[in-house]
């Protein structure tokens, strides 16, 4: 029987990939399924306000240790598992690190940060302000959607891959 004591870096390296995919994914979780509905309820000028405010707020350690380790993580992951691919475990890692990379990061790079720039431009107490923010969270929210998903399942197979790393892959 496997204790912790007994789990290789490995296993657990992959078991925090989980963990910390898992967090990623409630944090979109929470803008996908209310917190942009409840800015949406605000004066527009408001809302645009509040969301400058969250942008600015979530610029911190904890949130940048959590972001650029996961992606860091989900590199050293995928190159592992690419050069060992005839382990069992390595498709689940692989396709886990490549979802998060690319329906995590490559979208947040791509597409919501451009955005999130772009209403830090905005005056709020503006005219435009509505027009703006009616578009940012038109455009914004489904690839936050994406995001939301992509590190749901990357969780799930970075999980599934460090049990069958435990398992032996039998």
């Amino acid at each position: 029987m496997n204790t912790i004591a007994t789990l290789s870096p490995a296993v657990l390296f992959v078991a925090a990939m989980a963990i910390s995919s898992a967090i990623l994914c409630g944090l979109f979780f929470v803008f996908s399924n209310f917190a942009m509905k409840a800015l949406s309820r605000l004066p527009a000028g408001s809302a645009a306000s509040a969301m400058q405010s969250i942008n600015a707020a979530i610029l911190n350690p904890g949130f940048f240790g959590l972001f650029a380790g996961t992606a860091a993580g989900s590199l050293a992951v995928l190159v592992a598992a690419l050069g060992d691919l005839g382990h069992p475990a390595s498709p689940w890692v692989a396709s886990a690190a490549a979802l998060c990379l690319a329906g995590c990061y490559l979208v947040t790079a791509a597409v919501n940060v451009p955005l999130n720039h772009r209403l830090d431009a905005v005056d709020p107490a503006a005219s435009e302000a509505a027009g703006a923010w009616r578009e940012y969270v038109a455009r914004w929210l489904p690839w936050n959607h994406i995001r939301t998903v992509a590190t749901l399942i990357a969780a799930v197979l970075y999980a599934v891959g460090a049990l069958v790393m435990v398992s032996g892959g039998r």
